[in-house]
């Protein structure tokens, strides 16, 4: 039996999945029942902890990013061109994607297939910082799901509040906004556009 000896970088060594935009590998970093924020070192590829989690604002799906995927200067054309927003650039990172199931998974550091199903457009501080919002493959619950228009709207908005508020320290608040909420199919793109950055800046 040969083995890999050498962990694979989730960003730079994980496929994206043959089947993509449809379905994604998903490399899952924070889960909500994680009191600390992780978040990948771009140099090692190993979770590191970003931040403690202050207050009670809870990340309310699986949330890490797409492999193989960065947002730079086509992601940010893309955002202004929607949003008709000042977007300056990108905001540097692979792009960020939410996983919902119904089950609860105890860690990150994980790999799962996601269905891209819509996204949520925010934009911090004059960077694009899409958030791709997807469904477990084979979820009992919301493996039904195919667009976000079929999602119950409370759901939605309990995305939207999270995002809008995750940043924010007493007597402070970021600067963040969500200027467009869309389904699948823009989704895809939004996906392909960000392995169009990520070939440029990489390849």
């Amino acid at each position: 039996m040969i083995a890999n000896v050498h962990k694979a970088h989730p960003w730079h060594g994980i496929p994206m999945g043959e089947n993509a935009p449809e379905l994604v590998t998903a490399f899952i970093e924070i889960v909500p029942t994680d009191t600390v924020k992780y978040e990948i070192d771009k140099a090692t590829g190993y979770l590191m902890i970003d931040r403690p989690q202050k207050y009670s604002n809870i990340v309310p799906a699986l949330y890490g990013f797409i492999p193989k995927t960065y947002c730079a200067e086509k992601i940010a054309a893309l955002a202004r061109e929607r949003s008709g927003r000042d977007v300056t650039e990108g905001d540097g990172d692979p792009l960020d994607i939410l996983v919902l199931c119904e089950k609860i998974i105890s860690h990150g550091d994980i790999m799962c297939q996601a269905k891209p199903i819509g996204g949520i457009r925010l934009i911090d501080g004059g960077e694009a910082d899409d958030k791709i919002i997807a469904v477990l493959k084979g979820d009992e619950v919301y493996g039904q799901f195919s667009d976000l228009s079929e999602l119950p709207e409370g759901i939605v908005e309990r995305l939207k509040h999270y995002f809008l508020t995750y940043k924010n320290l007493p007597g402070e608040k970021a600067h963040i906004e969500i200027t467009n909420v869309y389904g699948r199919d823009e989704a895809h793109e939004v996906i392909m556009t960000s392995v169009e950055d990520y070939k440029h800046s990489f390849y």
